[in-house]
């Protein structure tokens, strides 16, 4: 389908096939985190529902996007920075949700360290921040 994400595809060591091209390629295309139902949406019914699902736990299960959540409690993904791998995710970052259009976006800011109570261990953090973008504002 596309160079970008036939390289990209290589480099996580994943085979090439087209469900993984065409949800890939709506990644490399959108500057925001899509949902299960956003994918679905844009590749109008084209694969099914358990290819998608499939298709976003592999590429999780790579490195490849990471999870994000939203302040509704929905599930979204956007594509991960280049040291993730496999092996674990390596960017505790801000996510940025706005208020006007519902974009959420990954900003390449860290997440400030928390100091947890005694006994309490962290595995994931995750922080969202929700206002107006900067598309909406101008």
């Amino acid at each position: 389908m596309n160079a970008p994400s036939d390289r990209l595809l290589k480099t996580f060591r994943l085979r090439s096939t087209p469900s993984r091209q065409e949800i890939l390629h709506l990644f490399l295309n959108k500057d925001y985190a899509l949902s299960h139902g956003d994918i679905e949406k844009e590749i109008n019914n084209e694969l099914d529902r358990v290819t998608v699902y499939r298709t976003l736990k592999t590429f999780l299960d790579k490195g490849l996007i990471h999870k994000v959540l939203d302040d509704e409690g929905s599930l979204k993904y956007a594509l991960c920075n280049d040291t993730c791998t496999n092996a674990g995710h390596h960017h505790d970052h801000v996510h940025f949700k706005c208020t006007r259009c519902g974009q959420t976006n990954c900003l390449e800011i860290e997440v400030p360290p928390v100091k947890l109570p005694k006994g309490y261990r962290a595995s994931e953090v995750n922080l969202l921040i929700q206002g107006i973008c900067e598309r909406c504002s101008r």
